[in-house]
């Protein structure tokens, strides 16, 4: 299965949702990088269910246990594991659906691949996995912290709830005071306010998360396959749920023409290079050019809804689907860590690579 990322700064997750627990090898990071466990450990708080109505009442503690790779409180170049047990599994509220196919899950396509399925909260194939992902680019984002990168993602829109605002423009700080993640609070408590009612109605919906970095060097990324925004489109697209991805102007662009779009360069007073605009997303060529960038990511309503709907089992044979469990009626709240940590990841991995591009002068 395709659980390794990366190719300098590797990581390789393992684990499903309703196993002993689920965990993630990292491979790659620097030696000498202070270890703080108490930053990761806020990371994977960020991500856990249970922190409001509005999100699934599964109770985990997401404690992370540290394995290997730290001595002292520093990385010291070799793997690091780390592990977070699984505690509040019921897997009977699966067995309804040990031999059914819930509508737009993995149920099917994993057992057509397969020849058999984990149907407990959907195994491998659950958001349970991004756990391991927070975790490792929790001790990513230590390392672009040192370099003075900034990666901040929030809630920018649940159904037709639309923030309007560029992220210039707001105080992103505001999306870690309020359950929903987004920056401007009276939109937040109308989010709010309606997945509660979607909630109430055994429903589901959508949104976006943008994400929106400062400090990014000049010349992350690679032609011509390994574009920037081509990887971070990869490792945004692997997040379960996500449906989209765009960055800069993205398809909005394509309403304007050259001489609007096209950023200008200019000369500043210190000797450096930036753009009038940033259209590009602080992406061209495929490699950052020290701008801003910025992205959002789509992502679905959750597919497990409170609600009867028709379906199949593995016989082929027509059946009614109940769901049952505990799941979050929107998944934007929570997926904004795992937003910056995949986001932390592409970073770093693309930074360690251009170490190796030039020889010293």
């Amino acid at each position: 299965m395709g659980s390794i990322y990366g190719k300098i700064f590797q990581i390789s997750t393992f684990g499903e949702s309703h196993g002993a627990a689920v965990g993630v090898i990292i491979q790659g990071c620097p030696a000498g990088v202070d270890f703080d466990l108490n930053f990761i450990q806020s990371e994977l708080d960020r991500r856990k269910p249970g922190q409001s109505r509005i999100t699934t009442q599964r109770k985990e503690a997401d404690t992370v246990e540290v394995l290997s790779g730290i001595f002292e409180g520093k990385t010291t170049g070799t793997p690091v594991a780390m592990l977070v047990w699984n505690g509040d599994q019921r897997s009977k509220d699966y067995s309804h659906i040990a031999d059914q196919f819930r509508p737009s899950h993995a149920d099917y396509t994993y057992f057509a691949k397969y020849g058999l399925r984990d149907y407990r909260g959907g195994g491998r194939s659950s958001a349970r996995e991004t756990v391991a992902r927070v975790a490792a680019g929790a001790l990513a984002k230590l390392v672009l912290n040192q370099l003075g990168v900034r990666i901040t993602a929030y809630v920018s829109q649940v159904g037709t709830l639309k923030l309007e605002t560029p992220a210039e423009q707001l105080d992103l700080s505001l999306a870690e005071t309020n359950a929903v993640r987004c920056p401007d609070t009276q939109l937040a408590e109308k989010m709010f306010t309606y997945i509660d009612q979607i909630r109430k109605e055994g429903d589901s919906v959508g949104g976006v998360v943008s994400a929106y970095i400062t400090g990014c060097p000049i010349g992350l990324g690679e032609p011509v396959f390994d574009k920037l925004h081509a990887e971070l489109g990869k490792a945004m697209l692997s997040i379960n749920a996500v449906k989209g991805f765009e960055y800069g102007s993205g398809f909005d662009g394509v309403a304007l023409r050259g001489s609007q779009h096209n950023d200008i360069i200019e000369k500043q007073a210190d000797g450096t290079l930036r753009t009038v605009t940033n259209h590009s997303g602080g992406i061209q060529g495929g490699i950052s050019n020290g701008e801003p960038i910025y992205f959002r990511v789509g992502f679905k309503p959750v597919a497990t809804i409170m609600q009867n709907q028709d379906s199949v089992n593995e016989k082929g044979e027509k059946i009614t689907v109940s769901g049952k469990g505990r799941h979050d009626p929107c998944v934007v709240p929570r997926a904004v860590p795992i937003v910056e940590a995949m986001a932390a990841i592409v970073l770093l991995d693309f930074y360690l690579r251009n170490r190796v591009i030039q020889m010293p002068a």
